[in-house]
């Protein structure tokens, strides 16, 4: 019988830390065991767990002797969106190709709503994984600080911002849009437009530095009416381009942060009459299975994605193996791939 005040069922951390007036965080550090913690919060948590009858399924874990040979792979996205992106199944196959030899079990964790990021969350904290590898990250995305409070392996696919203190693999964004809008304007292109991921992510706010950064550098005016904000899909990119060529009507460059978001805005060009690359040269970013099955077939500024997920993989197994004395970061390069879009 449950007891009195108590929801039914398992109870979960978000409970146990309103039944002690403490934050999630500090639930988890008491947990394992943080010094960084007043006597006074340890005795109410404890008192709560007690209460509750919340288990945070660490004993299994001790047996097991301190493993679980298990890594997750957190997306925080739709199944819809996982299979319409090449970016997400070729990160897939890169970070299963390095752990094919390395005894671990994978698991693709997709997060949709704040539920099942809550549920996961629980998930960490009951250490039943060994690491986690996070993509798609987002500036206010609270997962990377719950894991360093977990002291929980963790390596980024992407970064949240400049000063990120976790463990990350990029790529170079800011070169990406440098050398498209290079190329664009060395096409003799003049009014061109750019369609941005999501500004919350740094990826899409570093591609649009690089565009400005080419725009400068060829001595064009800048002009906030060619850029145009979207969300990293298809449809993102035609709602996208209509906003742009309602403005600015005369634009004759265009360089989509995404391949993906380039094959909406082709769309759109196409039903508007324009023709690619004649009255519209068109370029995108990941060089995927999209770019080249284009029509016109798609420049676009290759990033070594498959190749980010093995690195990803590889620096957390090291991370786990017993890790460095600082989160290691790196930046892969960028490499423009030039088709019949320009």
């Amino acid at each position: 019988m449950a007891a009195s005040g108590r929801q039914t069922g398992r109870p979960t951390l978000e409970e146990v830390a309103a039944r002690a007036g403490v934050g999630r965080g500090t639930v988890s550090r008491v947990i394992n065991g943080s010094p960084r913690v007043s006597d006074r919060a340890r005795a109410a948590v404890g008192q709560a767990i007690a209460e509750l009858g919340y288990v945070p399924n660490r004993a299994a874990r001790a047996l097991a002797g301190a493993r679980t040979d298990a890594i997750a792979l957190v997306i925080p996205e739709t199944e819809a969106r996982l299979f319409a992106e090449p970016y997400f199944l070729d990160i897939i196959r890169g970070v299963s190709a390095e752990l094919a030899d390395a005894d671990m079990q994978l698991l693709l964790t997709l997060i949709r709503t704040q539920q099942e990021r809550q549920r996961f969350e629980q998930y960490l904290a009951a250490q039943r994984v060994d690491g986690v590898l996070l993509v798609s990250v987002h500036r206010d995305d609270p997962l990377p600080d719950l894991m360093e409070e977990l002291r929980l392996p963790t390596v980024l696919n992407g970064r949240r911002s400049e000063s990120e203190p976790v463990a990350y693999v990029d790529s170079d964004n800011v070169g990406a849009g440098r050398s498209a809008v290079d190329h664009l304007t060395g096409r003799g292109r003049r009014r061109i437009a750019t369609i941005t991921g999501p500004l919350d992510m740094y990826v899409a706010r570093c591609r649009l530095d690089g565009y400005r950064q080419g725009i400068e550098a060829a001595g064009l005016a800048a002009d906030e009416r060619l850029v145009a904000p979207a969300d990293f899909t298809e449809e993102g990119g035609r709602r996208a381009m209509r906003e742009l060529l309602e403005r600015c009507p005369d634009l004759d460059g265009v360089f989509a942060a995404s391949d993906v978001m380039a094959a909406g805005a082709r769309g759109v060009l196409r039903e508007s009459g324009r023709r690619v690359p004649e009255d519209v040269a068109l370029i995108g970013v990941d060089d995927s299975a999209v770019a080249r099955h284009m029509e016109p077939a798609l420049t676009s500024v290759r990033q070594p994605i498959e190749e980010m997920g093995r690195v990803m993989a590889r620096v957390l197994l090291q991370e786990i193996a017993g890790g460095t004395a600082q989160p290691r970061q790196l930046v892969l390069p960028t490499e423009l791939v030039v088709r019949d879009s320009t």
